[in-house]
């Protein structure tokens, strides 16, 4: 028998369940330490985040700060605000991994998967064969990289990419 060790997953086993009322999203940026927060960019109006919990190393995902559930409650400003987030996500993670290819989305309303209620656009990065028995069979997905070590990377070319500007 082969044994899979995935020592980040205690911390998902262990972590304190967010009471009613706590989101996430709000809390991050409030923080002011985006390195614990894994905050990779800031913009006016919304920010990327790499995904605690990803389907694919690199996962970000772009979130506006104000708190709204659904797309057409973003005003036309954050509108644009959070698809050049989602564009300079992807940008960040082409120059920083060098993706095959993206799936980009959103989830929207509990029965698409949108487990908190606050608009996030997911950015996956995908490479060829990234997909195997694991997910599937195993119910498993293996990183080949921690949070941090992901986070001190893209935050470096998320700062190249300011330094250009």
């Amino acid at each position: 028998m082969q044994h899979l060790h995935a020592y980040w997953r205690m911390d998902y086993i262990e972590a304190p369940r967010p009471q009613a009322g706590d989101n996430p999203f709000v809390a991050m940026p409030a923080l002011g330490d985006d390195a614990a927060a894994h905050i990779v960019h800031r913009s006016a109006l919304s920010y990327l985040v790499l995904n605690r919990y990803p389907y694919n190393a690199g996962h970000l995902l772009a979130v506006p700060f104000r708190l709204v559930g659904d797309l057409p409650a973003l005003t036309p400003a954050e509108r644009a605000d959070l698809m050049n987030e989602i564009i300079l996500g992807q940008e960040i993670l082409t120059a920083a991994l060098k993706p095959a290819a993206f799936n980009i989305g959103f989830n929207l309303g509990p029965a698409a998967g949108g487990s908190i209620v606050h608009l996030h656009a997911h950015i996956v990065p995908r490479w060829a064969g990234d997909t195997n028995f694991m997910p599937v069979i195993g119910e498993t997905r293996v990183l080949p990289q921690s949070l941090d070590a992901m986070y001190a990377r893209l935050r470096q070319v998320a700062d190249g990419f300011a330094a250009q500007s």
